[in-house]
């Protein structure tokens, strides 16, 4: 487990990474198998779907520490905002605040691409996601349904970020 001699460090992933990509989402959504209904996209992810995603453009960022990987996230643009999805943290991480710095990484990619906010879904049952969203400066755009269902089950998120300032 990660401690000050441990430091965890960002980087942005490679295709050279989707193995690792895979099995730190699948070890993060592990504990959300048979809570999530629909299940989870997150339990199809493999080392090819993450490769092909990664070489249409989607991108990606680790964390680690010297014993591995402990958390990751996919981002893509959209609709002139950064979007993230899978964001995962492997469970023997969890309340390192790995989530946070990598939610932060997003944001700072945003900002250095000249994006005007980051994007999110989140489930409607996971309350405690949507809490560390929301004091994070995320505010619900939306609800949708997954197909098939008549009634929401994932809410969208957006924050806004201040537009970079130019050098007088």
């Amino acid at each position: 487990m990660p401690g000050s001699s441990d430091p965890i460090r960002l980087r942005a992933a490679t295709a050279a990474d989707a193995t690792l990509l895979a099995t730190t989402i699948a070890a993060a959504f592990a504990q959300y198998r048979g809570r999530l209904v629909p299940e989870s996209g997150a339990f199809g992810e493999t080392e090819a779907s993450i490769a092909a995603d990664l070489a249409a453009g989607t991108g990606a960022i680790l964390a680690e520490t010297d014993a591995g990987s402990v958390g990751c996230v996919m981002v893509q643009e959209q609709e002139g905002d950064l979007y993230f999805g899978r964001l995962s943290v492997r469970p023997e991480a969890r309340g390192l605040g790995v989530a946070r710095r990598l939610i932060e990484a997003v944001e700072i990619e945003a900002r250095r691409r000249g994006l005007a906010g980051v994007r999110l879904g989140v489930r409607i049952v996971l309350t405690d996601n949507q809490r560390l969203f929301t004091s994070l400066g995320y505010i619900e755009t939306s609800r949708d349904a997954h197909p098939g269902f008549d009634h929401p089950t994932s809410i969208n998120m957006r924050k806004a970020l201040p537009p970079r300032r130019t050098a007088p």
